[in-house]
């Protein structure tokens, strides 16, 4: 055998490699970053459209265009899950508040995966979008290498509001796991401005603002407050 090889219990080798995998999963794929609410694939597209000029008042563009763009200076995975992860941002059935605004077959509430090919579809960022752009060149964000080194992108995104909370998240990565309701724009805004002014507000205070999650599909919340509370 090679000088060059390394030799290592096949234990070993599978505990590191699980645990490197695990953490992958975990930091940059499955999970959301608190700061913006987003997942990597999600920030990415998010950006890449605002980098290709795609904001709400922008002429719409073929969605395969956005999605190389993703793939090809961020995000070197495949492109069906970069276009349904897209596909999610613009559904106003699945988000609360769509971030892609979207022109042409996106699904329907009783058929999501039903959407058209992204070689279909045209897209640009929703207004909503703006609320997580709007400061990116502000100095407000940290900027770091994309995939291959030859250009940066945001760790995050700067958002006005918590946007982990207005859209919400689901996510399975390993070991770990994320559910979290989306809840109303107003309510989220006037709580996050009763903690800045008064940073001793209680929970059950807060829970006079915010009530409860507030559902795209305006569902009836009909658990109690208690339960709601241990949200």
């Amino acid at each position: 055998m090679s000088d060059m090889a390394e030799r290592l219990a096949l234990h070993e080798f599978t505990e590191n490699a699980y645990l490197n995998y695990s953490m992958y999963v975990i930091m940059d794929r499955a999970l959301p970053f608190i700061g913006d609410g987003l997942k990597p694939v999600q920030r990415r597209i998010v950006y890449a459209m605002s980098e290709l000029g795609l904001n709400a008042s922008a002429k719409f563009k073929k969605s395969a265009r956005t999605v190389g763009d993703v793939l090809g200076k961020y995000h070197p995975h495949g492109d069906s899950a970069c276009y349904e992860a897209m596909v999610l941002m613009a559904q106003p059935f699945s988000y609360r508040y769509p971030l892609v605004d979207g022109q042409g077959n996106w699904g329907a509430p009783d058929d999501p995966k039903s959407f058209a090919a992204m070689r279909y579809t045209e897209s640009r960022l929703s207004k909503y979008a703006e609320l997580l752009l709007s400061e990116l060149g502000q100095g407000t964000a940290d900027w770091v290498p994309n995939f291959d080194g030859t250009m940066q992108e945001p760790k995050m995104l700067p958002a006005r509001l918590p946007n982990i909370l207005l859209n919400g998240t689901t996510g399975i990565a390993v070991g770990m796991a994320t559910d979290i309701p989306p809840h109303n724009l107003r309510e989220v805004a006037k709580a996050a401005i009763t903690l800045i002014e008064q940073p001793k507000t209680t929970l059950d205070q807060l829970l006079d603002i915010v009530q409860g999650p507030d559902y795209p599909t305006e569902a009836e919340i009909i658990t109690p407050r208690a339960e709601i509370r241990k949200i």
